[in-house]
Order: structure tokens, then sequence, then C-alpha cells
């Protein structure tokens, strides 16, 4: 059963990849889906008799690498951790198969795109079945490869190609932190395989070991690296600029990447690796503050944002904030918790702005919308629900995962603990107001879209460069003079499946996730230390504090309202009281900026100088055209000695013969 989870995406992408063109799209459509359809059901299959029965066990593939002492076989670790991600990502994965079947209708490369998605998801259940790092890094590069594929789809768009390039580069600089964890994981246990691993930490709590001139605790230092490759892949601060810019391919891939596969890879990796970051205090401080500034600054951008799938993107990075916060507080099974339910609702909010999309001809600016309710009541439902999940309304998903991680948060001891918990109430407030911001833009007030709105909309002074639009299908924008209409059932039928998620797998997976169901759920899957009681604690912490994101989500709606129904010039007056703020969270916190102006501009300039000087220059100057510039030198000079006169010949055989006597009298007497 697991061989068939994990290799029927797999057989899909070689189906829709190798033969797309001569089975055509259609075709390809049905296997990559059927297929992805019958991994997402046998993966619910599995986390119901693993996750509510089998103890941990492993599945044998092949032997992969033996090298010395390393031996790496290919097998999948299957326990409660396990299943829970194939449960995330076979089901968001089969989901938007099926939506993008509608979505993608009029795409001429539709074979390529079904072929892309499947190879993506394949990528991901590699890492997630890993029983070795190994194992986890191969699966773990696929999914940059295959995320580098969707993103730059439509690859005859500019920004789409720097947009894959972007996310591929700045992934490079986190996989050299896992790879660098990796190295000396196999250093400090002379393994990569989990169980050894795992079975040896208590061993090593005391090691240490000397790194770029200093003496590091060795598995806080382990920790630290490894964590530099989630916070790449899981878009943590400072590396988390490739996520918006993701937003440049079609909207299925940002659900996708989004809301329950490539950006959680980080999330799941600390957590397999719980029992090394137990014995790494200080290493958990860093995820802690990380993700509490994470949570923070995407919450301030996503205020001001005006594309659609840009506030649901800068979102995504808040939450994921959060999760490694319950990680870095040992909450690990609250962290893990909030996965499993983001995934549905953020999934929803991703296919819901699709939708949206699709009925407005493809355009994106929420500035341009206005009014939808009435035309597309099925997804302003369909929105509702992800908004009411993702803000923490009582009994959906959200309420349950995001709310135990603030209480864990205040609940802790560890250093900077206090800080992110007041960091991810701030943030509960501000994800609060993005998001029924975004809702009130596009669905409620007067239509902003049509011709006569467009020439209005062309005089606002409230303007900034993120204007987008999804282009699928190439087709370009013409206005919206046409009336918005609901998207086919292919579409719709996803968001019914997800709104139920994102109302009901809090209330139902809460006590085994993170309940009175804990130890007998995990089963040891997830490693706490006998001084961790953070699961105990976070249960007994003040009424206030339990109250506090409920009262921030209250708040953020309620200045929503006022802000864009109430009183909808309320916002252009703040943001011209406050241009210097406004700009600040408009551009990002000029993360970019900086970027460009420390790296990009400095590398262009270093490449321009080794083309010109070191290749051209030097290399080439003394090299291969400088060799060829003397020969032809050379060879211009001698070609005048033909010069057709028997007397310069004549001369010549003198110079020769004198030349032979000399050198036979100095010479060759000798």
């Amino acid at each position: 059963m697991y061989q068939a989870i994990v290799f029927l995406p797999l057989v899909g992408f070689l189906v829709a990849g190798l033969f797309g063109r001569f089975l055509g799209a259609r075709a390809s459509e049905i296997v990559t889906t059927s297929l992805l359809f019958v991994s997402a059901l046998l993966s619910w299959v599995a986390f119901i008799s693993v996750g509510f029965g089998t103890e941990t066990f492993t599945v044998p593939v092949a032997r992969w690498i033996t090298s010395g002492s390393l031996v790496v076989d290919w097998a999948f670790r299957i326990d409660t951790l396990t299943v829970v991600m194939l449960v995330v990502v076979n089901t968001v994965s089969a989901l938007v198969h099926l939506y993008s079947i509608g979505y993608m209708h009029e795409d001429p490369s539709r074979p390529r795109f079904f072929a892309y998605l499947s190879l993506f998801t394949f990528a991901m259940l590699m890492l997630v079945t890993a029983d070795n790092l190994v194992q986890m890094f191969f699966g773990w590069e696929g999914v940059g490869l295959a995320s580098y594929l969707l993103i730059g789809f439509w690859y005859e768009k500019p920004s789409a190609c720097a947009a894959a390039m972007k996310a591929f580069i700045v992934n490079r600089v986190g996989d050299f932190g896992f790879m660098l964890g990796l190295l000396l994981t196999f250093v400090l246990f002379d393994s990569v395989a989990f169980s050894d691993i795992f079975s040896r930490t208590g061993e090593l709590k005391d090691a240490t070991f000397h790194f770029i001139g200093f003496e590091w605790h060795a598995l806080t230092l382990v920790s630290l690296l490894l964590f530099v490759g989630a916070m790449g892949k899981s878009a943590q601060f400072l590396l988390h600029t490739w996520l918006p810019d993701a937003m440049e391919g079609p909207t299925p891939v940002s659900a996708l990447i989004h809301a329950a596969t490539m950006v959680t890879a980080g999330v799941f990796m600390v957590a397999r690796m719980s029992p090394v970051f137990e014995y790494a205090p200080d290493a958990s401080s860093v995820v802690i503050v990380v993700g509490a500034v994470t949570a923070f600054f995407a919450a301030t951008v996503g205020l001001v944002q005006n594309d659609i799938k840009r506030v649901i993107a800068y979102s995504t990075c808040s939450q994921l904030g959060y999760m490694f916060v319950a990680l870095g507080v040992g909450a690990y099974g609250a962290g893990v918790f909030h996965l499993f339910t983001h995934a549905f609702f953020k999934a929803l909010l991703f296919l819901g702005a699709g939708s949206v999309i699709h009925a407005m001809h493809h355009e994106q600016d929420m500035r341009k919308m206005g009014g939808l309710r009435k035309y597309i009541p099925f997804t302003a439902a369909a929105m509702t629900v992800g908004t009411l999940a993702l803000t923490g309304f009582p009994f959906t998903a959200g309420f349950y995962s995001k709310d135990a991680i603030i209480e864990s948060a205040y609940a802790s001891h560890a250093p900077g603990a206090t800080f992110a918990f007041i960091a991810t109430v701030l943030a509960a407030l501000m994800t609060s107001f993005y998001s029924w911001r975004l809702y009130f833009l596009t669905f409620e007030g007067k239509p902003r879209w049509g011709s006569d709105a467009e020439e209005g909309h062309a005089h606002a002074s409230h303007a900034h460069a993120d204007h987008a639009h999804d282009d699928h299908a190439h087709d370009e924008h013409h206005g919206h003079d046409h009336t918005p209409h609901e998207s086919p059932w292919v579409m719709r039928g996803p968001l019914v499946v997800l709104s139920l998620g994102a109302l009901f797998a809090g209330l139902v997976f809460s006590g085994a996730f993170i309940g009175e169901g804990y130890d007998a759920f995990w089963k040891g899957a997830i490693f706490t230390g006998e001084h961790n009681h953070i699961l105990h604690e976070m249960h007994e912490v003040p009424l206030w504090v339990k109250l506090a994101p409920f009262v921030m989500m209250v708040a953020g709606f309620l200045i929503a309202l006022w802000f864009y129904v109430l009183d909808p010039a309320k916002p252009q007056q703040l943001a011209s009281a406050n241009p210097l703020l406004y700009r600040f969270l408009l551009n990002k916190w000029y993360i970019d900026e900086l970027y460009d102006f420390l790296f990009v501009r400095a590398a262009k300039r270093l490449g321009n100088f080794l083309w010109k000087r070191g290749d051209g220059w030097l290399i080439d100057g003394f090299g291969p055209d400088g060799v060829s510039a003397r020969v032809l030198d050379v060879t211009g000079r001698v070609v005048k000695l033909q010069s057709g006169y028997v007397y310069h010949y004549a001369f010549a055989m003198l110079v020769g013969v004198a030349a032979f006597v000399t050198w036979y009298i100095f010479g060759g007497a000798i």
C-alpha cells in the first residue's frame, strides 16, 4: 500500500510527461488526477490504521548507497508523523489536480502542467516518508526542482522566469545549511538513519565540535544548520523573499506550494528531528525568535497588499512563523496540528482566490473588484469559511491549532517565548484585519470593475507597483465589461471538501494531536524530553491568555469593517497621513531592495569584472586568443619572406648555410 501511495504520482508524471503529446490533454488530466485520488484515499487508510493503531515500522524499497561506513537504504519510515503528512500532501494535491482541470482548461500545455504537479507530489512524498537524512535531502531537492518548474510554468513571461530563478536560488542558500547539517550528523553519529540518530542523541548531549574557529555544542550546531535549511524551504524571515514572487505561477500551484507541501517541509523536518532539538535548547530559542519575527513581519506586510494572491501568500508566511514558534517551545504536536489544519483553510483560500480571478477575467488587484458576493455567492461562501478558519473563529480548524500555539508560547519558560507570545497575539490582530480586508474589498461594497470603474481607477492616487494578472491560458486582458460568473463544478467541488476540513478538522482531531489522546496517537513519532511539560502547562494558562486571540480576531474584524465598509475613505487618509510607514510596509520592509544592493548588484559587478578582466583579458588574452594572435603575427611576418625575388631566397640560403657552419664549428665539434 505504501509503495502505491508514493509511486502512483510518479507513474502519473511519467505518463503525462512522456506520452502527454500522444495521449492528449484530457487523457493526461484524467490519468494524473485519478492516480492522485487513489493515493489520497490510501493515505487516509494509512492515517487511520497507523495514527490510531500500528506502531512505527519501516518499509524497505531498495539498497541505495554503500560506501565505507555510510549505508543508505531507500526505505519508508511509517509512523504517525509520516501518515499525517501523507494525508495533507495527497489530499491537497488530489484536489488541486481536480481543480486544475477547470482552471487550466484553456492552456495549451496542460499535459506538461499536470506532469509537473505529479512530479512535485512525488518529491514531497519522498521527503516525508524518508527513513534517513540523505533520502530526505533527495526529496528536499526534488521539491525545489519541481517548484522551479511550476513557478516558471509560463516561461514566456519574464516575471515568471525571474520568480522561478529567485525561488531556486534563495532555497539553495537554505539547502547549503541543510547539507552541512547532514554531513555533521554523519560525522557525529556515523550514520544518517533516523533510528540510529535518535537512539544516540542522549549519548551526545554534552559533545562539542570545532567549527569555523569556535567550539560548539555539537547538537546545537546540527540543529542550527538544519534549521537554516528549514528557513529557506519554509520561507522564514530573511529567506522568505521567494515566497510572494512565487505567485507568478498558476493559482493551483500557489495552493499546492503554500498550503500543504513545499513550505511545510521545513516544519516537518524540525518536527522529525525533535529528539535532536530537545537536547539543543539554544537552537530551539533561535527557532522561537525567528518564527515570531516571521509571524509579525509577514502580518504587517499583508496589511497593505492589493494583489489578492499576495495577501494570502504573506498570510502563509505568517502562519509558518506560528508553526516554528510551537516547535521552538517544544509543543511539536501543536505545530504539526497547525500544519494539518492550515493545509485545509489555506488551500481553500488560494483556490477560492483562483475562482475569483477566473470570474474577474484574470484580474488580481482587489481595488478593481468589489460587490462580487451577489455574482459568485458560492465562492464568497467558501472564502468566508476560509477566512473564519484562518482568523481563528471559535470551533473552526484554526481556532484549535493557532490558539494552542499562542497558549504554549505563554506557558513556555524558554528564552524568547515571551517575545513570541506578544508577537503572535499582535499577528493574530493583523491576520484578522487583512483577511477581512480581502473579503470586504473583494465581495462587498460597490463594484469597481467594468469600463467606467477602470477609467476612474486609472486616476486613483492609491498607487503601487504590485498589480498583476494571472494570465492563465495566456489570454490578453481586455477589461471587465462582462458579468462575473461562478466557476464550473470541477473547480467548486474541491472548495466544498476543503471547506469541510476548514470547519471540522480542528474539532475532530484536536484531542489526538494535542489533547488527551496525544500519547496514543503519536506513539513516540514526536519526541519530548523528560523536562518538557509544555502540553500540560498550555492547558493551565490564565483565562485572559485563552481569550486574547479571540479578542484580537474580533478587533481585527471590526477595524476592517470600519475601514472598508462603513468609512471606505479611511485607509487612504491613513496612508496619506503616514506615507513613510505605508511605503515601508508596501515595500515589504525593503528587504528585497537591501538584498539587491548587498548581493545582486555586488554579484553582477563581480561577474562583469571576472568576465571582462578575468576571462576576457587574462584567460583569453594570454590563452587561446593570445596564442592565436601571436601565431598570426609570426605567420604574417613569415609570409613576407615569400617575395618572389631570387636574390631574397639566395640570401636566406646563405644565412642558413652560415648558421649551419657556425653550429658545426662551435657545437658539432664539442
